[in-house]
Formats: C-alpha cells, sequence, structure tokens
C-alpha cells in the first residue's frame, strides 16, 4: 500500500493509531478502555467505532490484526511501520480541522431571552455546578499526574500534563463565565 493521505484518515483513526502507538497492540476492548480513561473527556469516540476501526485500518495496512486461534478468538491490532508513519506525518501536520463545539447549553444561552427571566439565572447556576466539577476533576487528574509514576528522568508524561492543563483552563473559563452571569444576568459585558 503507497503513502497514506492525512486526509484520507479520520480524527477517530488518529485516535485509535495513537492509542495503539502509545500502548502497545490491543483489542478493541482494550482500546475502550483506553478512550474512557483519556480521550472521552474531550473527544470521545463512539464504543462501536473502535470496533470498526482496527479492521479498516488494518486493511489499510496502518495495523496489523492478529487472531487467536482459539479461546475467546480475540483480535489483537498492532500498528505497522506505515500506521507510524501516518501517524507521525499526522502531529507533524499543524492544520487542524475548525473545532467543533456542540454545547448545548451554548443553544439554550441563545434562546433564553425568550424563556423567563430567570431562566437565564437557573441555567447558568447549573452549569456553573457542572464545570467546577470537571475542573475539580481535571485538578485531580493533574495532581494525580504529579504525584504518580514519571519518566525515567522524573517529569510527568507532558502530553497529559499539557491536555490536562489545557482542561483546567477551559473549565475555569466556563466556571467564570457562568457564576458571572448568574450573579449579573443583565449585564452584557461579562
Amino acid at each position: 500500500m503507497g503513502i497514506v493521505a492525512t486526509s484520507e484518515l479520520s480524527a477517530q483513526d488518529y485516535a485509535v493509531l495513537g492509542l495503539i502507538g502509545r500502548h502497545g497492540p490491543m483489542t478493541p476492548y482494550e482500546l475502550k478502555a483506553r478512550v474512557q480513561e483519556s480521550l472521552d473527556y474531550f473527544w470521545p469516540v463512539p464504543h462501536a467505532q473502535l470496533y470498526r476501526i482496527p479492521p479498516r485500518l488494518a486493511e489499510r495496512d496502518l495495523l496489523r490484526e492478529e487472531a487467536e486461534e482459539g479461546g475467546r478468538r480475540r483480535r489483537v491490532f498492532h500498528l505497522t511501520a506505515a500506521g507510524r508513519t501516518a501517524l507521525r506525518d499526522w502531529l507533524a501536520d499543524p492544520e487542524v480541522a475548525q473545532p467543533e463545539t456542540r454545547d448545548p447549553a451554548q443553544l439554550k444561552l441563545f434562546f433564553v431571552d425568550l424563556g423567563e427571566p430567570a431562566d437565564v439565572v437557573a441555567l447558568a447556576r447549573r452549569q456553573a455546578d457542572q464545570h467546577r466539577r470537571w475542573l475539580e476533576l481535571y485538578r485531580t487528574f493533574r495532581d494525580e499526574l504529579a504525584d504518580g509514576p514519571t519518566g525515567g528522568d522524573g517529569v510527568p508524561p507532558t502530553s497529559q500534563a499539557r491536555i490536562l492543563r489545557l482542561g483546567v483552563v477551559h473549565e475555569q473559563t466556563y466556571v467564570d463565565f457562568w457564576e458571572r452571569l448568574a450573579a449579573h444576568p443583565e449585564d452584557l459585558d461579562l
């Protein structure tokens, strides 16, 4: 198979390549567990996709499938040299698609003036509470990372530290916005 253009693969494809590249060979079930403990917080991948993507990537020689002969007949997927190259090419390309924001709270905020005046305060309080929970979760993960196992040089894994930092900043911004809106619903200079 020839060189794979980065535009031919989806973000979910790269998520699978990246997880196998980082953690080694995996079954789709193991991929699902890895997504749940890591990517799901900012890039959810439907579980059904995690069973369809690896065989498709194997057809393109980006993964190699190894099937057990007996027992549970698990399918284990390994990253190939072509898969590693495709992953590295994707990482080296600074271009990314525009972010997709589909926040139901933002949709409700857009139309909240059509409801009762108290609706915006209720929405803002609920969102502030929800984002405070996310903020505390990200802070907990960050603290566990700082206190947990580190690389051979004593430095925490940078990819995890970076994404957690972004998560903390993101959630703090949401908390600040929703708290100000709840306290001052008529203020347009939030």
